[in-house]
């Protein structure tokens, strides 16, 4: 076999990815847990003026239910308590439900108490309230990112909070309902240039529909995904349930591609363009590259998702 995963990470080298995102997520992660969650406060508030946060559907929310209402009716002693506990990923029974949600319950949460903070009903921010230099220092990195990269560092801040996840068995993990994909009539079809592939173009356009049973019948059965700044995921199974978890009501808008062949039948594809999350809305559009490649039967053999450094890296299409 020409390629194994480790092998096919290295495809288009030149990709130039935004690592100052993992690099400001590393910075963050290091600051105690009362100016983790003072920055986040402060950085959604700050980008409230830019960005429209969109409330979570009931149901993201349904899962989730009964731990907010366990929060609504504690002191803001007691509040402050939780948002720590899970700032400092602690062992707590609110911890461990917390790590069993997906991302999206997860954001719907952290949603929920900056609407409550706001009416009073949850712990705000003390009045007066300053950063330490060391926060101060994060959150002036984070203005410096571009707007996909600001919501990536902050979407990542809140989502690995709470209990190791890792430690949980995978039959405690909870996901919202996948929604039915969308009807034959609503579906819009891509086109790239440079790219006609139609395994790529399917993927493109199967994802965009939520079809994530006929997305699955892209990849190889030991066809892997790597989605930006995570190792690869293996397997089908492994890869629908990404999609399934994280992948839901996507825009994928690919402008342009390059198309090359590889070794031994293999062809390797890269795609630049942007995606927009439900969570953020038409208002920002995260620049993205998709780094194929494709075995001879043309199914997806390993694909990553790379956030992109710059604008100017949707235009780097050279080898």
């Amino acid at each position: 076999m020409p390629f194994t995963i480790d092998s096919a990470r290295g495809i288009f080298p030149e990709t130039l990815a935004a690592d100052v995102v993992p690099a400001t997520i590393a910075r963050f992660t290091q600051l105690n847990a009362e100016d983790q969650l003072a920055l986040i406060w402060f950085a959604y508030l700050e980008m409230g003026t830019n960005i429209t946060v969109a409330a979570p559907g009931a149901a993201n929310m349904q899962f989730a239910e009964a731990t907010m209402n366990q929060v609504k009716q504690m002191s803001f002693q007691e509040q402050s308590q939780v948002m720590c506990d899970l700032a400092n990923r602690a062992d707590t029974p609110i911890g461990r439900t917390y790590a069993s949600w997906s991302a999206n319950i997860k954001l719907g949460f952290w949603y929920q108490l900056g609407q409550w903070m706001e009416q009073g009903i949850v712990a705000p921010i003390p009045e007066g309230y300053k950063l330490s230099a060391n926060a101060s220092a994060v959150l002036q990195a984070i203005r410096q990112l571009d707007p996909g990269q600001q919501i990536t560092v902050l979407r990542n801040a809140v989502v690995d909070m709470g209990f190791d996840r890792s430690k949980l068995s995978s039959d405690k993990r909870v996901s919202e309902p996948v929604e039915v994909p969308k009807d034959m009539s609503q579906r819009t079809q891509v086109s790239i240039e440079g790219v006609d592939n139609p395994t790529i173009l399917s993927y493109m356009n199967y994802l965009n529909a939520n079809d994530f049973d006929a997305l699955i019948e892209l990849f190889a059965p030991d066809g892997a995904i790597q989605p930006p700044f995570q190792k690869p995921i293996v397997g089908r199974d492994a890869v629908l349930r990404f999609f399934r978890e994280e992948c839901q009501n996507l825009k994928l808008m690919p402008k342009q591609g390059v198309a090359e062949p590889a070794d031994d039948g293999y062809t390797q594809v890269k795609v630049t363009g942007k995606v927009q999350t439900p969570w953020f809305g038409a208002g920002v559009g995260m620049n993205m590259a998709w780094r194929f490649l494709l075995n001879p039967d043309n199914k997806v053999f390993f694909v990553a998702i790379d956030l992109l450094a710059s604008p100017k890296e949707l235009l780097n299409l050279a080898r």
